[in-house]
């Protein structure tokens, strides 16, 4: 090969791996926010997990991405170990998509692919026509990638250093596994990897058909590339969760075991393919490459669509054999990575910014990590609601922890929420809705901050010896009554997207002003006739207030699941 030749290569891979990531990018965009309901199928079966995985896998184009992206659910506890084994399972299948879309005969039409998506791209405002020209645009630009590297390579048909690779190939098929491992590992893509390895058998090295790489020689490299894939999620995995290094390890051992398991059986699986391929009328020929007797290959013509049905046969079989034992695989990976995790206060549970380039589900991941952080905002309101009773010391640090790690997870989120924008692109619904959250999350802190204002008032109490009477704790206990059933139901609502219990709280807002205004008069009336302290008025006015405005913040929170992706201002109360 010559200078040129080599650019070519390089260059027609880049095209390729280019038009792959944005073809994914377009199948996002059009179908990403339906996404978090696909995935909402994971409740159920390995089955289910494996239908879900292969379908994300589909539209992301990308099975490290999808198994990157389930190590990250592993890690945030959206899925357990069972779920994730499934998933990644589907990911296997999914990825052969690929490999068929390479096998289609439609090169010399790639330009008008190209030429017809750049026109929708720029000509239309409207989003979806936009997206769907991007995935016209990028299924072009593989297609002229794939016929960059197949002109570069056909110099490789007379090459006598590649002529001699093969036949160590053919001699020692480990070393197809080895080439199609190290591919991938530097790639970063088994798609890629695999692309290459059509686009080069299906170059014919004379008129009658003979491909440059026979299929016998093809799938030990198929093979590798399964195993080479691994590292990305392997890597992936660095760092996280004991949980997510589980999905990484099972990822790891179902590829490997497969790929050792049907290199043992090599020559009776390619003769499997040969049949399946005699069935769909693909011409044959003896393999002069291999030297085996009674060894057929396709002809070069059909080799991009033999590799593809040698990658899909290949992952259903494995597939089919691990299914039934997924809970045999969880034990392994338990084996394999021991212990619990520990239990740490101040961290982030669920984002996790391995999914910040799919916007559905890295706003779907924010949205539980703002009802988890409602849930602290829950126990700070119990807390509050305690201290001013008992004025507890302990209760009162932990008030006080607690709001520093309020204000570190909303710093988080917002910071996570901003990244999403600048990541990706995204639809207008997408962009309100984490407008939203942002929202939601500075209203989550204020409640974390009146409940830490509440703890001042009590420490003003117990320095000045103030007590209050028992029928002005009996009107604080009605009025945190009500606030803290709206704390938790926000906190439902946030996490399950649930309108009406939402619209409860809305409702229940206008309740708490009215017991507002009722307990100051009722203070009123006890100091009149003696009942109550005079020094303690400001306290408690204060206190029915601040309790007050932390069913204003529930009420804004319970509008952005009501509003929804609609939700674009925000009602919000004055600080």
């Amino acid at each position: 090969m010559d200078i040129k030749s080599i650019f070519a290569l390089f260059g027609g891979l880049a095209l390729f791996i280019y038009g792959m990531q944005q073809m994914g990018e377009g199948l996002q965009k059009t179908a990403g926010d339906k996404m978090r309901s696909v995935l909402a199928m994971l409740t159920g079966t390995p089955l289910r997990g494996v239908i879900v995985g292969a379908l994300v896998t589909m539209i992301m184009q990308s099975s490290s991405a999808t198994t990157v992206m389930v190590i990250g659910f592993t890690g945030a506890g959206l899925m357990s170990l069972t779920q994730a084994i499934g998933v990644i399972m589907g990911a296997n299948i999914g990825t052969t998509m690929t490999a068929w879309i390479v096998a289609a005969k439609i090169d010399e039409y790639a330009w008008l692919f190209v030429a017809v998506g750049f026109v929708m791209m720029f000509s239309f405002k409207k989003p979806k026509i936009r997206y769907i020209g991007q995935i016209i645009f990028a299924f072009g630009a593989l297609f002229v990638g794939l016929n960059s590297m197949g002109a570069a390579m056909k110099p490789l048909a007379k090459s006598q250093a590649f002529a001699d690779l093969l036949v160590r190939i053919k001699d020692t098929p480990v070393l197809g596994l080895l080439v199609g491992s190290g591919v991938t590992m530097v790639v970063q893509s088994s798609s890629a990897s695999i692309g290459v390895l059509q686009t080069l058998a299906g170059t014919a090295v004379d008129e009658a058909g003979t491909p440059l790489v026979s299929l016998y020689q093809a799938i030990p490299i198929l093979f590798g590339s399964n195993i080479g894939t691994t590292v990305t999620a392997a890597l992936a995995a660095i760092g996280s969760s004991r949980i997510a290094k589980r999905a990484a390890a099972a990822h790891t051992i179902f590829n490997v075991f497969g790929s050792v398991v049907f290199m043992l059986l090599l020559r009776p699986y390619t003769s499997l393919v040969n049949s399946l391929l005699g069935l769909i009328g693909h011409a044959l020929i003896a393999d002069s490459n291999t030297g085996l007797s009674n060894m057929m290959t396709p002809i070069a013509q059909y080799m991009r669509e033999s590799i593809a049905i040698s990658h899909t046969v290949f992952n259903v079989i494995n597939t089919a054999l691990w299914l039934p034992f997924v809970w045999l695989m969880a034990k392994i990976v338990r084996l394999v990575v021991p212990g619990e995790d520990p239990v740490i206060e101040k961290k982030l549970a669920y984002i996790d910014y391995k999914v910040i380039n799919n916007p559905a589900i890295a706003i779907d991941l924010a949205t539980k990590e703002l009802a988890r952080m409602t849930e602290i905002a829950m126990q700070m309101t119990q807390d509050s609601h305690q201290v001013i009773k008992s004025h507890s010391d302990e209760l009162e640090t932990r008030i006080f922890s607690n709001e520093d790690t309020m204000d570190y997870l909303e710093n988080e989120i917002v910071r996570y929420l901003s990244n999403i924008i600048m990541s990706s692109s995204m639809t207008p619904e997408s962009s309100s809705r984490i407008a939203a959250l942002m929202h939601a999350a500075n209203d989550i802190e204020r409640i974390g901050d009146y409940c830490s204002n509440i703890c001042d008032n009590s420490l003003q109490m117990k320095n000045a010896g103030i007590v209050f009477s028992p029928l002005a704790l009996n009107d604080l206990d009605q009025a945190y009554g009500v606030v803290e059933d709206m704390v938790r139901d926000s906190i439902t609502a946030l996490r399950n997207s649930d309108i009406a219990i939402a619209r409860r709280i809305i409702a229940n807002e206008n309740q708490v002003d009215e017991i507002e205004d009722k307990l100051r008069a009722s203070h009123m009336e006890r100091l009149d006739n003696g009942t109550c302290n005079p020094q303690s008025t400001v306290i408690f006015l204060e206190l029915i207030h601040t309790v007050e405005r932390i069913s204003d913040h529930c009420r804004n929170i319970a509008e952005v699941v009501d509003r929804g992706a609609n939700y674009l201002v925000h009602s919000g109360v004055k600080d």
